[in-house]
């Protein structure tokens, strides 16, 4: 698997994102193979992790045949530019900034800008969003993706936010198109204990959970 370019349909066929935040660069080797040992394929490396550019650089080069890297957390022009020109093939936000999404759009770079309300979803959605990622979703719950998308049944959307094992098939059955999973999976404790296996566990159960219900629905 090669990843100049963002696959959205490749993400939509296994719409699981990590979300690692707080890796240290002597625990990023043993995380990123947890993710692939345990069926991940994209993943997000937010940029205010210390030392963010050089991680997704290396991962990026080092895991370019099994994962997606992505930038999460990027707030304004010049992050987008850095982090792409880190080697980032994705561009993920905590809310729409036009500056972002424009030159998004432009360079032909995924984008997944955060959004709550209606208008803020549809704004996100005309401004040229990939998914538009819902966030908190758990300030609304699962049900909230039906009934967004009652009006606007074109869209796509991404639960981030509480999601986890326990609820993530709920919002991809209320009409969410993927899910982000970050401090459940990637908690501070297991990256800064090394303890990788249990990592890969929780993405192996996480991941085929999902596979489960697509392959059902």
């Amino acid at each position: 698997m090669t990843n100049s370019t963002f696959n959205l349909n490749r993400f939509k066929e296994s719409p699981v994102l990590g979300i690692i935040r707080g890796v240290s660069k002597d625990s990023i080797q043993g995380v990123l193979d947890a993710c692939v040992t345990g069926g991940l394929r994209f993943v997000e490396l937010t940029l205010n992790t210390e030392e963010a550019l050089p991680l997704i650089e290396s991962a990026s080069q080092q895991f370019s045949e099994d994962l997606c890297v992505g930038a999460g957390t990027v707030l304004t022009l010049t992050d987008v530019k850095q982090a792409v020109n880190a080697g980032a093939q994705f561009i993920v936000s905590p809310t729409l900034n036009i500056d972002v999404a424009t030159h998004c759009v432009e360079n032909d770079i995924a984008y997944f800008p955060g959004a709550l309300t209606p208008t803020e979803i549809e704004k996100a959605w005309g401004a040229g969003a990939t998914m538009v990622k819902v966030f908190p979703a758990s300030q609304m719950g699962a049900s909230y993706f039906n009934t967004v998308r009652g009006p606007f049944n074109e869209l796509s959307l991404m639960a981030v936010g509480g999601v986890d094992l326990s609820n993530a098939v709920e919002y991809l059955k209320a009409g969410a198109s993927a899910v982000a999973v970050g401090g459940s999976l990637f908690t501070v404790t297991r990256m800064r204990n090394k303890d990788f296996d249990s990592i890969k566990t929780a993405i192996t159960e996480l991941v085929s959970t999902v596979k489960i219900f697509h392959s059902t629905s």
